[in-house]
């Protein structure tokens, strides 16, 4: 069997070179971010199922734009190296066509532990957080903001405001701008554009800092430029573990989640389908892997785990997740390129 370094560097040559590997069941290869993700996900989740199955993960450490790149020139050339990838959501919609249609009903673990939406026709949830409302809890002590209602509210919660210019921003900030004007999670889409953009016409005089990264939102709190500010949740809760007095008010929140997804003619694509479920079946390693990276899965039974005062810092809580705003991907798909023109016309007005 060949160690990982040297997968790593042979998929990395024959990339290339345009070099077909042999396809070794005994293998399957996972294309995502290194660092803390990858450090836990091995130790949680990659050596116990090699241990149960003698299938070996082979880790290959990759942005998600880059990992596309890659994906679709496999794709192009019949060169398939990669068995799983990471998708967003909008990736299940617009990769579509090359991403094999996962069996939901006939993974075992998956239909037993997973949260309801967790499994969709191109992949699977593997982390979820929110886009989530987070707040200042010091300077809102005797009443603290709990929905994007609130956020608009400046006379009730004054103080300078925090929003991405980043990310999926051009239907993020559209959509909250609607609940906050109060249209109801479940009619958000189609979008009303151009009532959203009245909304946000009213909040853009507030906003303190348009935030462009995790580590400026984080950056923003801690240095008190902001009182309440959009942000993923998994930088939110590692900002309040630090100390920062800040809280999260799920109501609203944009569910975020990032999905394990197997391409068309991977190699070992049983052992793809098989490692999902082991992630779902493995329900001892959800707690230390959720609290590491600060983001929970959708098992069930993983998150019960965690002692219920931290269960509530997550999304996956159910009483977090049903406040959650469900993205139509389809919808925001067919309608990128007016949703991207709409909002780089508006933040430069």
């Amino acid at each position: 069997m060949r160690g990982r370094k040297h997968i790593q560097a042979l998929i990395g040559a024959t990339l290339l070179a345009g070099i077909a590997l042999p396809s070794m069941a005994d293998e399957i290869v996972i294309a995502t971010t290194g660092g803390l993700m990858r450090n836990v996900l091995e130790e949680q989740m990659y050596i116990p199922f090699k241990e149960k199955t003698g299938t070996e993960v082979i880790p290959f450490d990759i942005e998600v734009p880059d990992q596309w790149a890659r994906a679709e020139g496999m794709v192009r050339t019949g060169n398939v190296e990669f068995d799983i990838v990471t998708a967003t959501g909008p990736d299940l919609v617009d990769k579509a066509d090359i991403l094999l249609d996962i069996p939901c009903d006939k993974l075992e673990n998956v239909v037993k532990e997973a949260l309801p939406g967790a499994c969709q026709p191109k992949g699977v949830a593997r982390t979820t957080g929110g886009m989530v409302l987070t707040y200042n809890a010091e300077v809102f002590k005797d009443k603290q903001p709990a929905s994007w209602a609130d956020f608009w509210d400046v006379e009730n919660f004054p103080g300078p405001r925090g929003l991405p210019d980043t990310g999926d921003r051009d239907w993020w900030l559209p959509a909250i701008a609607l609940v906050a004007d109060g249209v109801p999670k479940d009619q958000l889409f189609p979008m009303d554009i151009d009532r959203a953009y009245k909304k946000l016409d009213e909040i853009r005089p507030h906003i303190a800092v348009w935030w462009k990264t995790g580590n400026q939102v984080q950056q923003i709190m801690r240095d008190n430029e902001v009182v309440m500010t959009m942000s993923y949740s998994g930088r939110s809760l590692a900002t309040i573990k630090d100390g920062a007095p800040f809280a999260m008010a799920w109501d609203g929140a944009i569910r975020d989640t990032g999905y394990f997804a197997i391409l068309k003619n991977s190699p070992n694509p049983e052992g793809a389908l098989a490692f999902i479920d082991f992630f779902y079946g493995n329900s001892e390693g959800h707690p230390t892997f959720i609290s590491t990276v600060g983001y929970a899965t959708s098992s069930k039974s993983g998150l019960a785990q965690l002692p219920e005062e931290e269960q509530k810092l997550y999304a996956t809580y159910a009483p977090n997740y049903e406040l959650l705003v469900d993205p139509d991907f389809k919808w925001i798909g067919e309608n990128r390129d007016m949703l991207r023109e709409r909002w780089t016309n508006w933040l430069a007005q």
